[in-house]
């Protein structure tokens, strides 16, 4: 363990078995100082970034049927929805009335929507002049088996039509032995990385997500972390990094074996060992959706620098029984009761 804590003192990489290492035996504490002084040496700044955007999810119907997930609808089921253009443009507008500079737009795999109607909707989005932060991997890949089209080609048409920037979500984590069990339908880890690849190189920037405390073990979580510091490495592609707990409630994973809701100590752990094992990713972003607002302080001195989104609207943590809301004045006002100041940015972190 010293002979890490230099390392990563130092400024130096760790390996993936020095991240075993911390992980299996790594004092807590020690783990938060390690997580602290890279954040501190990447934003000496006291500085704590956020974005006021919304999640906007254009349908709820979806063929994946992912059983972490208790948001979607069965393609048959009556209850499911496609946003009308009217309820599409009154979302946007509130958002841009509350200064908000984004909108964070993704949907179920939906099997029935052409491509034209995606293309369409970015165009009519552009046209109201607000960031769209859209479509995950599993999306893009989606797109291009149903329309015929490379991944390439569906993410230069997208671009085209007004596509800014693209979500980190779907990643759940990056095995495929474990996609197997919670979502055997969605794009592989290889294709959400081939994906995220192609959109760096057409210049669109990207977030990483990270969903844990499910089924998986340390060795693979690591698998997830090396893979995105490899793409890292290579592209540079990633604005940010965030790291949340899966949420159990009302969903299929959950009522078909025992799975403890990941605490609050296993996730300040995960976070500041993600903030050490992700030299190369410059933010880190605290999950105050999934956590509450004191322990999103907790997160400024477990490794990260970004308070994420207001989200004037959130659906999917929300059907799993998570209804934390936040809104900007809040959020200042814990940033800077934490010790740092609030700055509000652009989702390239550049400020609003």
């Amino acid at each position: 363990m010293k002979e890490i804590s230099a390392k990563v003192l130092a400024g130096e990489r760790i390996s993936g078995d020095e991240f075993l290492r911390l992980a299996a035996t790594g004092d807590f504490h020690r783990l938060g100082f390690l997580a602290d002084t890279i954040r501190r040496r990447l934003h000496p700044e006291p500085l704590v970034t956020y974005v006021i955007d919304r999640n906007i999810n254009y349908t709820d119907i979806c063929i994946s049927a992912c059983k972490f997930c208790a948001f979607f609808k069965a393609p048959e089921d009556k209850a499911g929805m496609v946003l009308s253009r009217e309820a599409l443009k009154q979302k946007i507008m509130e958002t841009k009335a509350l200064g908000g500079t984004q909108i964070l737009l993704q949907g179920g795999l939906h099997p029935e929507l052409p491509f034209s109607w995606y293309e369409e909707t970015l165009r009519f989005i552009k046209g109201l002049d607000i960031h769209i932060h859209g479509f995950s991997p599993p999306e893009i890949c989606h797109f291009a088996e149903q329309s015929g089209q490379t991944i390439r080609e569906v993410l230069e048409r997208l671009i085209d039509a007004g596509l800014d920037s693209i979500p980190g979500g779907g990643a759940e984590i990056l095995s495929d032995r474990v996609r197997g069990i919670l979502a055997p339908r969605k794009c592989t880890a290889d294709q959400w990385i081939a994906v995220m690849k192609m959109a760096h190189r057409l210049g669109l920037r990207t977030t990483a997500t990270m969903m844990f405390g499910h089924i998986e073990t340390m060795e693979e979580r690591l698998e997830h972390l090396q893979r995105v510091r490899d793409l890292q490495d290579r592209t540079g592609g990633f604005t940010a990094f965030i790291p949340w707990p899966f949420q159990p409630d009302n969903t299929v994973l959950a009522a078909g074996r025992h799975i403890d809701k990941e605490t609050a100590f296993g996730y300040l752990k995960m976070l500041a060992l993600s903030r050490i094992f992700l030299d190369n990713v410059a933010n880190i972003q605290a999950s105050w959706v999934t956590q509450g607002p004191k322990i999103a302080q907790l997160c400024l001195f477990f490794g990260a620098n970004d308070f994420g989104s207001t989200m004037i609207e959130e659906n999917v943590v929300a059907a799993a029984g998570v209804h934390f809301r936040l809104s900007e004045k809040e959020i200042q006002h814990l940033v800077r009761s934490a010790g740092f100041e609030p700055r509000q940015r652009l989702m390239d972190y550049s400020p609003a």
